[in-house]
């Protein structure tokens, strides 16, 4: 207990000097993630690289232990293939989450190196190869092991990923994920296991320290998808090792919070006819708050509570036969029937409104694709603005504004394009989106709403972030060529 001890403790003072050193660089270089949408819950700029002191203070005790003479150090330097894939596996995850997090990382790149890593795992034995049955015989996957590691170990890191939506939730969230897995790791004997529990219980709650709310900072995708890497990993050798009935069940139920939201979430997106990979603010932790009217706080309180209560049942169907499983399921399925009630996701009264919902949305994302389209072949910047325009009758706007300017010589040049729709005479609802190619700002789109309206949809908000993407893209090439052929392409008016 005493090496665990000293293992934990290494890693808080690691995680927790890093923690406020990233802090303060971050803000001094503008690495900041800015509350300029309507999802986010923060008001002021926050630095997003804390995850780095997460990983650092993970990997530190870790690293030392190839260095000390020792038992301990002799035992753990022989678990090679768990040794290599969370270090080679968790250094991969990090650096796809730190390049994110500086410069943004398309779906495509991130599944990318994330299968990568989950493929790589598979061959050092980082597997599931049987489904645990509670009430009875075990159900061997055979050529279905493959796929069922791969979207465990990907879906996991994701879920940490999508569940990192305020102050110490994701923190939290995993930090219970670890204590159920350093549990069962010291009841089986297992010292490596709860070495590598230890060192991540450290680097989280010294990171927790300045990210529980009001957080000084986040820890971005690099923490996020790194914790989620390490539980998705750390779950498999545990429930390899387990002699249960419900090995696999055991890990699933101890993440059931992440695992539960994510699962919401694509259901959500997919019936109402969004983008899969699309933010928005429908969220469990999302709805604590909108709903049951809790403070940034208390909503992460309660999903400790929530997240303690999904511990103490892993850990019981750890321990329990076939009969007490069941009942442990069972009401762990009425806890999470009565949450979904509170937080209106059984709501069959909305079913008529979910139906048109999903014919708008769908209409509107053809709509923004065709739109796109025009935009990126538009041959000048008034050709781009004529793409923009049937924006504001498709979203039913009263005023359509586009800005672009850049600096030239010294002077601020520009050219404003504006359209003006009678579109109700009720108070004004405005939005603005900055529009800006590889963080250099080029102007802004302005929408205003007149209708009555209170707020804006997610749906709304996406289709007019990718139009303004659009645009960004289009008038950056533009406005180059301006600069590098001045005779050939008409200048910017001031």
């Amino acid at each position: 207990m005493i090496t665990f001890f000293v293992t934990f403790l290494l890693s808080l003072m690691v995680a927790l000097v890093l923690t406020l050193v990233v802090r303060n660089r971050a803000l001094a270089w503008g690495w900041v993630d800015q509350a300029n949408s309507s999802r986010k819950v923060h008001v002021r700029p926050i630095p997003r690289l804390g995850g780095i002191a997460i990983v650092a203070g993970f990997f530190a005790p870790l690293c030392a232990l190839f260095l000390v003479d020792s038992g301990v150090g002799y035992l753990f330097r022989s678990y090679e293939t768990l040794v290599w894939g969370l270090f080679c596996g968790g250094t991969a995850i990090a650096m796809l989450g730190l390049y994110d997090d500086l410069h943004g990382a398309g779906a495509r790149l991130k599944f990318g190196v994330q299968f990568g890593v989950a493929i790589a795992l598979y061959m050092l034995g980082f597997r599931v190869e049987l489904i645990a049955n509670p009430f009875g015989a075990e159900f061997s996957l055979g050529v279905l092991s493959l796929p069922f590691t791969l979207l465990w170990i990907v879906g996991v890191i994701n879920a940490l990923n999508l569940i990192d939506g305020l102050d110490g939730l994701a923190g939290g969230v995993a930090f219970f994920g670890v204590g159920t897995n350093f549990i069962l790791s010291l009841v089986r004997g297992d010292v490596v296991m709860c070495l590598l529990m230890a060192a991540l219980a450290g680097a989280i709650l010294g990171f927790l320290v300045f990210n529980f709310n009001p957080a000084s900072i986040f820890m971005g995708d690099t923490g996020s998808m790194f914790l989620g890497f390490v539980l998705a990993a750390v779950s498999l050798k545990t429930s390899t090792k387990s002699g249960t009935a419900v090995a696999m069940l055991v890990p699933v139920i101890a993440l059931g919070l992440p695992i539960m939201d994510t699962l919401l979430a694509m259901i959500r997106r997919s019936i109402m006819g969004r983008p899969m990979f699309s933010a928005d603010k429908e969220h469990i932790h999302h709805r604590l708050m909108s709903r049951l009217v809790l403070s940034h706080r208390s909503a992460v309180l309660v999903l400790y509570g929530l997240c303690a209560l999904f511990t103490l049942t892993a850990l019981g169907l750890n321990f329990a036969n076939s009969a007490q499983s069941a009942m442990l399921l069972v009401g762990m399925a009425v806890v999470i029937f009565v949450l979904m009630r509170k937080l209106g996701y059984l709501d069959l009264r909305r079913a008529g409104a979910v139906g048109e919902a999903r014919r708008k949305n769908i209409r509107l994302r053809s709509l923004v694709k065709e739109y796109s389209r025009a935009i990126r072949a538009a041959p000048s910047l008034p050709a781009v603005w004529d793409a923009v325009r049937p924006l504001a009758e498709a979203l039913d706007v009263a005023r359509l504004e586009l800005r672009l300017q850049h600096q030239r010589d010294g002077h601020t040049e520009g050219i404003v394009f504006e359209t003006l729709r009678p579109a109700g005479s009720a108070l004004s609802l405005d939005m603005r989106v900055e529009i800006k190619e590889a963080e250099q700002p080029l102007g802004w789109l302005s929408l205003s709403w007149r209708d009555g309206r209170a707020e804006l949809s997610r749906d709304e908000e996406l289709a007019v972030e990718l139009v303004a993407d659009a645009v960004a893209e289009r008038a950056a090439s533009l406005m180059a060529l301006a600069e590098a052929e001045p005779g050939r392409v008409v200048a910017l008016r001031r």
